[in-house]
């Protein structure tokens, strides 16, 4: 039976835009597998790992309709190795599925579709919102890069979102930085419109802001008992939800600051950049050196090597002498794209507060460490 046949690129879209949360290695085989379902001329295409799950569907040609599970970077890499704009069909025959395209042919096994463990959808009263897929992802962008990974507090391994009214704000942190982003909701909660918070697991977070366009076509998120369903274009992407108590992330910023220096943030990260070539690998430490002369920046590492940089700043307090981990600031310096930045600071030892002028929607707070 000639499941579908079409365009290599039609199939092939679907397939990576479900496939990046298959496992290659996991302890049910299927879980390695994506669900293929063809009703009439729409194919449908959906992957699990079962605390994800991303559906997705396209017009394909075939004169039948059935239901399989193959492979899903098997498919995937057979598909990419193909000329663009190939002629694929997808022929299903006694528990093997036949990929073909001119005088390629390939035979992979399957799994039967009523094995595919399908997530259960939570029943009950459902509050939404919608957005454009830009403000979202701009939200992402500006903190994801904060997450915990693979933490023992596991409530800091995702991202925290929190509705209130017509605003939406996330939260990030790994407990030595945090990230804090907000932005207002074109259309609030249908229901339950009192302040509500979900942490967002990591996975999550991270193929949402890979499959999210930069358009303002919508997102709508839905809020469950226990999950939480995000929809928008072709894509459907149903999550569950960590369940724990996010810490107070407005006792970690700042609320007073003696001094505040603005930079030009290219500047600013080219000279991280360098600098952090000789810092030791393991704690990535520079020390930062702030006074009348502007800022300067050193590194050092086991073997003696040394790095410095300096940049002019208009800045007339006292010497500042504090060290970060680079890394911590170049992923702000890399994820928020405004020309200015300001590094706000009470004394040497307690936590710098990152900020954009004149953008009270964005923080990023990160703690100073021994060099």
């Amino acid at each position: 039976m000639v499941l579908i046949k079409t365009r290599r690129d039609a199939l092939l879209a679907p397939l990576q835009t479900v496939s990046g949360i298959v496992e290659r290695r996991h302890a049910l085989p299927i879980l390695s597998n994506v669900l293929l379902e063809k009703t009439n001329e729409v194919l449908t295409l959906m992957a699990t790992d079962i605390e994800i799950q991303i559906t997705t569907a396209t017009v394909a040609d075939g004169d039948g309709s059935g239901a399989v599970t193959v492979g899903a970077r098997k498919l995937q890499d057979i598909l990419r190795s193909l000329p663009d704009g190939a002629e694929v069909s997808l022929v299903l025959e006694d528990k093997r599925l036949q990929i073909k395209s001119g005088k390629s042919r390939f035979n992979l096994q399957t799994l039967p579709a009523a094995d595919f463990p399908s997530m259960t959808v939570s029943e009950g009263q459902i509050t939404s919102l919608s957005l454009a897929q830009n403000k979202f992802r701009r939200l992402l962008t500006q903190t994801l890069y904060a997450m915990a990974a693979q933490d023992v507090r596991y409530y800091l391994n995702g991202l925290l979102l929190i509705i209130d009214g017509t605003e939406l704000r996330a939260v990030a942190t790994d407990g030595h930085r945090l990230a804090y982003a907000s932005t207002e909701i074109t259309e609030p909660s249908t229901e339950n419109a009192g302040r509500q918070e979900l942490i967002v697991p990591r996975k999550t977070v991270i193929e949402l802001n890979r499959l999210l366009t930069d358009s303002d076509d919508p997102l709508v998120i839905e809020l469950l008992s226990n999950q939480v369903r995000f929809r928008f274009g072709q894509i459907i992407m149903v999550s569950k939800l960590i369940d724990g108590r996010f810490p107070d992330y407005q006792r970690v910023i700042p609320d007073s600051l003696r001094h505040v220096v603005s930079f030009n943030r290219v500047s600013l990260l080219q000279s991280m950049v360098r600098a952090a070539i000789l810092t030791n690998e393991k704690f990535r430490g520079v020390r930062l050196i702030l006074g009348e002369g502007g800022l300067k920046i050193t590194a050092a590492n086991a073997e003696q090597e040394e790095a410095q940089e300096e940049i002019e700043a208009t800045y007339d307090g006292e010497t500042i002498d504090v060290g970060f981990n680079v890394s911590y600031l170049l992923d702000v310096l890399n994820n928020v794209s405004d020309e200015t930045i300001e590094w706000g600071f009470n004394d040497a030892s307690s936590s710098a507060l990152l900020t954009i002028p004149g953008n009270e929607r964005f923080k990023y707070v990160v703690m100073p460490m021994r060099i």
